[in-house]
């Protein structure tokens, strides 16, 4: 295993990264064995107190099962674990994890079109005026970044339109996996977030209410940068 010495500005949290990082990637697969806790105090150069403390947050996580007075093993998240994953999953090492980028991508192209639908239908014009006032910010808004973090309002108005608890802990999931990327995605999320048109024919379908073609102009809104990036994903992969 390819651990370092801990830097200080916060040891359990570098613990944790660093494990989270070796359970992730692939270097320990389900059912394998964490060194104990005494070794891996040695090896990073820190208290055993803050490594137990990383190796009960990796078993919140759901990345390991730790055992009293036994080993720590590895756990299948593939199988096992829930959407908080997501942002721990996408980068890794340091490193864009293509592969759940594009999960990720699929996803969002798949889900958000219903949640627009269930809004309309849930809250219609309840939401309308909040939703038209966040596009008249992003369409004012000078960059990239800013208007990425105008579109994810937007669309946090249009979740809680729909009223789902379920797809509400997912858009929380892909929200916290998407944020720490903005400033990586500006240029390509620009063939969407720049179509202010699209957000307002969306915003006219979910205010009358109109399920079908609320679905519609999500599909629509969300399709061209979606495209773009699995393009991306393709090329870099290649």
């Amino acid at each position: 295993m390819a651990f370092s010495p801990v830097q200080r500005r916060s040891v359990p949290d570098d613990v944790f990264d660093q494990l989270v990082a070796e359970v992730t990637g692939g270097d320990l697969g389900p059912g394998e064995p964490l060194p104990s806790e005494r070794r891996l105090a040695e090896v990073l150069g820190v208290s055993r107190p803050a490594v137990r403390e990383a190796l009960q947050r990796l078993a919140t996580a759901g990345l390991v099962d730790v055992r009293q007075g036994g080993s720590t093993t590895v756990r299948d998240f593939r199988r096992l674990g829930g959407l908080d994953l997501l942002p721990r999953l996408l980068v890794t090492g340091g490193e864009l994890d293509l592969a759940v980028a594009r999960s990720i991508l699929e996803a969002r192209l798949h889900i958000g079109p219903k949640i627009a639908e269930l809004a309309a239908a849930r809250s219609g014009s309840a939401i309308a005026d909040g939703l038209r006032e966040t596009t008249r910010a992003l369409a004012d808004a000078t960059d990239g970044v800013a208007r990425q973090q105008h579109a994810l309002a937007y669309w946090d108005q249009v979740v809680a339109g729909a009223e789902s608890i379920t797809f509400r802990l997912m858009f929380n999931s892909m929200r916290a996996a998407y944020e720490p990327v903005l400033d990586a995605l500006a240029v390509v999320m620009s063939a969407e977030v720049d179509r202010v048109e699209a957000y307002d024919a969306l915003t006219d379908a979910i205010g009358d209410g109109d399920g079908a073609a609320a679905r519609g102009r999500a599909h629509d809104l969300l399709a061209v940068a979606t495209t773009s990036l699995t393009d991306a994903i393709d090329a870099l992969e290649t």
